[in-house]
């Protein structure tokens, strides 16, 4: 199967995906941090065609409910950003998941599928992500641990934090990687 791991610079999901034989590429503004040859640095929406598909972590900065109480400042950027996820649950491909935290896609666009947390993925942390799918059935928890510690809020400041709070789980990536992959 081909797929497209789009607004990914880590390579977790796509290499969760290659390691099962697929054909996976992540797509991003930035530089593969892991250097690997299937990384695409571009612009996602010019590589649309051709995938069986897409899980897509766009940004959050501007739609997640944490950050709500700058709203009233950023209303263009906000605009914008969900003109972005609105041509990615559009995009001409068969299945589509779509990965942000709670935020204004569930008000101004849908609610979402499903939420998950990385707790429910062998890691003892807390994380509400919400998934929009198409075409792909819910995740299934893989490794329900204990302890539910906000790791990702205490991030300290610094110059990666952003990127430290973006990566997918590995336990995540591996579930969409084990659970959704189909013969097409």
């Amino acid at each position: 199967m081909k797929v497209l791991v789009a607004c990914e610079f880590s390579g977790i999901v796509r290499d969760a995906f290659r390691r099962r034989g697929h054909d996976a590429w992540s797509c991003d503004l930035l530089d593969g941090e892991d250097g690997s040859p299937y990384h695409i640095q571009g612009d996602v929406l010019k590589h649309f065609y051709g995938w069986d598909m897409m899980l897509a972590f766009p940004p959050c900065t501007h739609l997640a409910v944490s950050g709500a109480r700058w709203f009233k400042y950023k209303q263009i950027e906000q605009a914008i950003a969900l003109g972005f996820i609105r041509v990615l649950m559009d995009a001409p491909i068969p299945k589509i998941a779509i990965e942000n935290p709670i935020g204004v896609i569930s008000t101004r666009i849908r609610k979402p599928d499903q939420i998950i947390q990385p707790w429910q993925f062998g890691h003892g942390e807390t994380k509400a992500t919400c998934l929009w799918l198409k075409g792909l059935p819910l995740l299934k928890p893989t490794d329900i641990v204990d302890g539910r510690e906000d790791r990702v809020w205490r991030e300290p400041p610094s110059t990666d934090r952003w990127k430290n709070r973006s990566r997918t789980y590995q336990g995540i990536a591996e579930a969409m990687a084990s659970q959704w992959s189909f013969d097409t």
